[in-house]
């Protein structure tokens, strides 16, 4: 890993500067102590093993979490021009994703209204006008109308107009596409505008997608995300890779009802630095990571932004979208280097070390033992994220 932190930096790429960030995150990031002044303070906190391994809990949050609130579903970065559309196999919902000649973003149930068949069966986006089912070729603009039925004249009293996609609400948030999966009306009051700001200033809704893959995990979905929300793992999890990057001290914490922002200092940081040249990249000073309700990941480094979606399917089941956002294409091919090796240490990092993890802990849980899980003070934003949920539940 420290072949990658000292790699040359790309050439003709966009950087982002201290001032480009919004005023919270800049306020929280001159809140960062020096290395060698932080305080570590401890934390007497537990939570029990069937949050992670029972079904009464994992109906629960999908209830009254996965299915009554609008969930980030794909990235605005997956399309890359007007005409795109897309497939996601979303929390157990087949859903097409387009983005319509009028930049509008739409979320429809990928099934034709004539049987039901999928209209699209890979997950990799297309550039179209419009889509036919392979069954029996009924066709869709990218609006969801139907335009096109074969053998119209077989079908008697066939009102087009009222056999249209079925479409889901959704909205844009900061580069993030989220939808209401029931087809409610949405509550998007724990949508944060600020996160969404953030997201802006950091450049998501603009990046290019450089890598996506998809993880399918044995585990709880809380399990894999623990990782991302504290830094009690880094040293011992990831001695072999990034570990010496990064040392025990808190983060600066900002939440934002059940949204959390971490932003802490890189290895040997002190906060002189940011000052030292202010048009440097502040992704080599800071690392910035979030938990957005209820379910994403968004991890900053310095040349590439990683964005996890994860996506329970049963207690012991989690699909996990994994994004590499790059401020643009590789224009040179020292670029391209920098970013395909960039691609492939957080591949192994997240895939080979955080996700093994969750899988193997769960593995031990649902064995019964421990009872309890205990956290410690470089946990305590576990229980953070932990506590406002559970405010959705009961």
């Amino acid at each position: 890993m420290n072949d990658v932190a000292n790699m040359p930096k790309p050439a003709e790429r966009r950087i982002t500067r201290l001032a480009d960030l919004t005023s919270s995150q800049q306020a929280d990031i001159r809140l960062i102590p020096a290395e060698k002044d932080a305080v570590n303070v401890p934390l007497e906190a537990t939570r029990p093993n069937s949050n992670f391994t029972g079904r009464e809990r994992f109906e629960a949050e999908q209830a009254h979490i996965f299915r009554r609130f609008p969930v980030p579903v794909a990235l605005v970065a997956s399309f890359s021009e007007p005409g795109s559309i897309l497939a996601v196999e979303a929390y157990g919902v087949p859903l097409l994703i387009s983005r319509a000649r009028d930049s509008e973003f739409r979320v429809f149930i990928n099934a034709c209204q004539h049987k039901g068949s999928k209209l699209v069966e890979d997950c990799e986006p297309h550039i179209q006008g419009r889509v036919t089912c392979p069954y029996h070729s009924w066709t869709y603009g990218l609006d969801g109308k139907l335009v096109g039925v074969a053998r119209a004249d077989m079908f008697k009293g066939l009102d087009k107009s009222k056999r249209g996609l079925k479409q889901l609400p959704s909205r844009t948030v900061g580069g993030v596409i989220y939808a209401q999966l029931d087809g409610s009306d949405p509550d998007f009051s724990n949508v944060s505008d600020q996160i969404a700001n953030d997201f802006d200033a950091l450049g998501i809704p603009d990046s290019h997608v450089y890598g996506h893959k998809v993880f399918e995990l044995k585990a709880n979905w809380k399990l894999v995300l623990e990782p991302f929300l504290e830094g009690y793992h880094v040293q011992r999890l990831h001695a072999a890779s990034i570990g010496g990057l990064f040392v025990d001290a808190p983060s600066i914490v900002s939440s934002f009802g059940a949204n959390i922002r971490q932003v802490s200092g890189r290895i040997g940081y002190y906060p002189g630095m940011l000052d030292e040249n202010i048009d440097e990249n502040v992704h080599k000073l800071v690392t910035h990571a979030y938990t957005t309700f209820p379910n994403l990941v968004v991890v900053t480094s310095q040349y590439y932004i990683s964005v996890m979606i994860l996506m329970p399917r049963d207690v012991a089941h989690t699909t996990v979208h994994y994004f590499m956002l790059t401020p643009g294409p590789a224009t040179t091919q020292k670029a391209e280097e920098v970013f395909q090796r960039s691609y492939e240490m957080i591949l192994n990092v997240f895939g080979n070390e955080d996700f093994r993890a969750a899988e193997i802990t769960h593995a031990g849980l649902n064995a019964g033992t421990p009872e309890n899980l205990v956290y410690c003070g470089l946990e305590e934003n576990i229980i953070r994220y932990y506590q406002a949920i559970e405010k959705l539940l009961y």
